[in-house]
C-alpha cells in the first residue's frame, strides 16, 4: 500500500510550496519588502533553476525544490480567478458602470496604442509583421495578479490612481478572448495569403460568437440561481447545518464552475470568475462571501507568484543578460510613457498618471498565453519569442519595484485635489447597526429621520431580505467575527449599536469591535440589568436594559397621565436613568467612565 502512495512524494512540491509561504514570506514582509516579491523570490530559489540545480551535487537540496512546477499550474489559475472574484464583489454592475468611460477609454485605447507600437518596435528589429503583432498584443498586457496585491498591500485600491489602475487591467482582461482570436485570424492569413479573403475573415471573426453567448449565459443563469442558492445555504444554520462549511463549499463551487464554463466559451477563467463576483456583489451575502473566501485567495495566489518565479529561465538570462534586462526594459518603458499619455489625456490627474503608468508599464500574465498561442499557430518566431517571454518575467518581477518608485516620486511631487469623476463611493454609513430586527429597524428610521446614514448587518436571511425589500442597506453576516466588522467599515465608522436579543451574541459582537476600535461608542441591548454590567465591564459606551428601560417608560407615561408637567418628568426620568447607568458600572469588574462618548451622552439628557 505503501508503494501505491509513492511515499507521498506526489505531495512533495505542495510542502514545499506551503514550507516557503510559512517561512520566506514572513521573512519579507518582517524586512517590509512585498509579500508578492516573497513569493516570486522563493520561486526562483526553489525551482530547477535555483537549488534544483545543485541536486547532482548535494542530493537533498531535491527534498526542499519544486520539482514539477505544472502540478502547481492548475492551483496558480484559481489563485487569479479568486482575485478576479473578489475584486467583482467590489464592483457590482452599477459600479462598474460607472467606471465604462475608464474601462472603455482609457484601456482599450492603452491597448490599441500599446499594442501597435510595439509591433512597429519589433518589426524594426527584425521580425515580420504577423510574428512582431503577436508580441505586441502579447506584451500590451499588464499584470492583474500581481499589481492589484501590490497595490491593495499598500493602500492605494480606493484612489484615483487605483481607479484608473484597475479599469486599465479590467479592459484588458475584457480583451484576452478578442486578441486570441485575432491570433489565429492572423494565422489563417499567413497560412492563406493571397486567397484569403473577407469570407473567410468572417468566419473566423465568428469564433467570437461562443464568448459573447457564454457571458450572455452566464450573466442570465447567475442571476436567476445565485442568490436562492445562498439563501439555502444560509437557512440551513437554523437546521443546525455547518454553515460556514457549506458557505465555503458553494463560494469555491461558484467560483470555479463560472470559471471553467467561461473557458468552455472561448474566454479566461479568471473573466469568468469575475462576472460571479459581479453579480454577487449585488447581493446581501457579499461580505459573508469575502471574509470566507480572502484566505483562499491569499495562498492560490501565492501559488501562482511562485510559478513565475520557478518559470524564470536563469540560464537564458546569464546567456545574454544585457539583451534580456534591455528589452525588459525597452518594454517597460515605452508602455509607460503611452500610458502616461493617455491617462492624461483621459482626465486623469498627473501624479494618479504617474503611479498608473510605472504599474501598468511591465509585462503580464496573460502575455504566456498569447506568445504561447501564437507559437502553437506557427506565426512566432519560436527562439525570439522565447527570450522575449524571459524579458517578459523579468518585467514582472519589477512591479513591486515600481510601486516603491511611485511612492517615493509620489512623496516628492506637491499635492493634487483633482479627483477622477468615474466611480462613485461604496457605501457606507457614519452608523453601524448589528441585528435588524424590530428594535434594529427601529432605530435605522430614527437614524434615517435624523439625517444619520447607517449600514446595517443581521444573521437572520429572512430578516435581511425583508430589510432589502423595504430598500434598507442591510447584510447577511455574523458580526462576531473580526474580518467582517472590517469589511463593514468599523474602523471608519461613528459608532456601533448592536439590537440583538441574543445576549452572547451580543457580547461577542462587543469583544470583537472593541478590540478592533477602542475609541468607538458603542451602544448595546441588555437583557436585565446583570447583563448590562457584564457589557460595561466588556467596553460598551453605554447599554441600555429592556426591563429598566420599560420600568421607566411606564413610568413617564404614568406620570404625564396623571398631570406632571412634562418637562418635569422628562428630567426625573434621565436623572434616574444616569443613576441606574452608574450602579451598572459600579456592578462591573472596571469603570469605564472614560470611554469617548460623553457628548452622546449629553445630547441624550437634553
Amino acid at each position: 500500500m505503501a508503494g501505491a502512495h509513492g511515499g507521498g512524494g506526489e505531495y512533495k512540491d505542495l510542502v514545499v510550496f506551503l514550507a516557503a509561504a510559512g517561512v520566506v514570506v514572513p521573512l519579507f514582509s518582517r524586512w517590509k519588502i512585498s509579500p508578492v516579491l516573497g513569493f516570486l523570490a522563493a520561486g526562483v530559489l526553489l525551482g530547477p533553476d535555483g537549488l534544483g540545480r545543485f541536486s547532482d551535487v548535494v542530493p537533498w537540496l531535491s527534498v526542499l525544490t519544486i520539482s514539477d512546477a505544472e502540478q502547481l499550474a492548475q492551483l496558480s489559475e484559481l489563485g487569479v480567478a479568486f482575485l478576479l472574484f473578489m475584486i467583482g464583489l467590489e464592483l457590482s454592475w452599477d459600479r462598474l458602470r460607472a467606471m465604462r468611460r475608464l474601462v472603455f477609454g482609457l484601456g482599450m485605447s492603452q491597448i490599441a496604442l500599446c499594442s501597435a507600437v510595439l509591433a512597429a518596435v519589433f518589426m524594426l528589429m527584425g521580425q515580420p509583421l504577423a510574428s512582431a503583432a503577436v508580441l505586441g498584443l502579447g506584451l500590451s498586457l499588464s499584470s492583474t495578479a500581481v499589481v492589484l496585491p501590490v497595490m491593495a498591500e499598500r493602500g492605494r485600491m480606493k484612489g484615483a490612481a487605483g481607479r484608473a489602475t484597475f479599469a486599465t487591467l479590467l479592459a484588458q482582461d475584457l480583451a484576452v478572448a478578442p486578441i486570441l482570436v485575432s491570433v489565429t485570424v492572423l494565422a489563417a492569413i499567413a497560412a492563406g495569403g493571397a486567397e484569403m479573403n473577407a469570407p473567410d475573415i468572417g468566419r473566423a471573426l465568428l469564433t467570437l460568437a461562443p464568448a459573447a453567448l457564454g457571458v450572455a449565459l452566464l450573466v442570465i443563469g447567475g442571476r436567476v440561481v445565485l442568490r436562492p442558492l445562498f439563501r439555502s445555504v444560509a437557512k440551513s444554520r437554523a437546521h443546525g447545518g455547518g454553515q460556514q462549511e457549506l458557505f465555503v463549499a458553494l463560494c469555491l463551487l461558484i467560483i470555479v464552475g463560472a470559471g471553467v464554463a467561461a473557458e468552455a466559451a472561448g474566454l479566461s477563467m479568471s473573466l469568468g470568475a469575475l462576472i460571479a463576483g459581479l453579480l454577487l456583489a449585488e447581493t446581501e451575502y457579499r461580505r459573508e462571501i469575502e471574509v470566507n473566501i480572502e484566505p483562499f485567495k491569499g495562498l492560490l495566489l501565492g501559488v501562482f507568484f511562485v510559478g513565475v518565479g520557478i518559470g524564470l529561465d536563469l540560464d537564458a538570462v546569464a546567456a545574454n543578460p544585457a539583451g534580456v534586462f534591455g528589452v525588459a526594459l525597452m518594454l517597460t518603458a515605452i508602455k509607460a510613457g503611452l500610458i502616461l499619455g493617455l491617462a492624461r489625456l483621459w482626465g486623469v490627474p498627473l501624479r494618479s498618471a504617474i503611479e498608473t503608468a510605472l504599474l501598468l508599464g511591465p509585462a503580464g500574465e496573460f502575455a504566456f498565453v498569447i506568445l504561447n498561442t501564437g507559437l502553437v499557430e506557427g506565426i512566432a518566431d519560436p527562439g525570439f519569442t522565447q527570450g522575449v517571454l524571459v524579458s517578459a518575467t523579468i518585467s514582472i518581477f519589477t512591479v513591486p519595484l515600481m510601486a516603491m518608485i511611485a511612492e517615493r516620486l509620489l512623496k516628492a511631487a506637491p499635492a493634487e485635489p483633482v479627483p477622477v469623476p468615474t466611480d462613485p463611493a461604496p457605501q457606507s454609513g457614519d452608523v453601524l447597526i448589528v441585528g435588524f430586527g424590530r428594535v434594529g429597524h427601529l432605530v435605522a428610521e430614527m437614524l434615517t429621520e435624523h439625517g444619520q446614514r447607517f449600514i446595517a448587518v443581521d444573521s437572520d436571511v429572512s430578516t435581511v431580505a425583508a430589510a432589502r425589500r423595504e430598500g434598507f442597506d442591510v447584510s447577511y453576516g455574523d458580526a462576531s467575527r473580526p474580518e467582517l466588522l472590517r469589511l463593514c467599515g468599523i474602523d471608519e465608522v461613528r459608532a456601533l449599536v448592536v439590537t440583538m436579543d441574543a445576549p452572547g451574541k451580543v457580547d461577542e459582537v462587543v469583544v470583537a469591535a472593541r478590540a478592533l476600535r477602542q475609541d468607538l461608542p458603542i451602544i448595546a441591548r441588555a437583557r436585565d440589568d446583570r447583563h448590562a454590567a457584564r457589557l460595561y465591564a466588556l467596553g460598551v459606551t453605554d447599554a441600555v436594559p429592556e426591563t429598566t428601560e420599560a420600568s421607566l417608560q411606564l413610568a413617564e407615561n404614568t406620570l404625564v397621565d396623571l398631570g406632571v408637567p412634562m418637562g418635569l418628568v422628562l428630567a426625573s426620568i434621565h436623572e434616574r436613568r444616569d443613576k441606574f447607568r452608574e450602579v451598572f458600572r459600579a456592578a462591573s469588574p472596571e469603570d469605564r467612565r472614560d470611554r469617548p462618548t460623553r457628548a452622546l451622552r449629553s445630547r441624550q439628557s437634553i
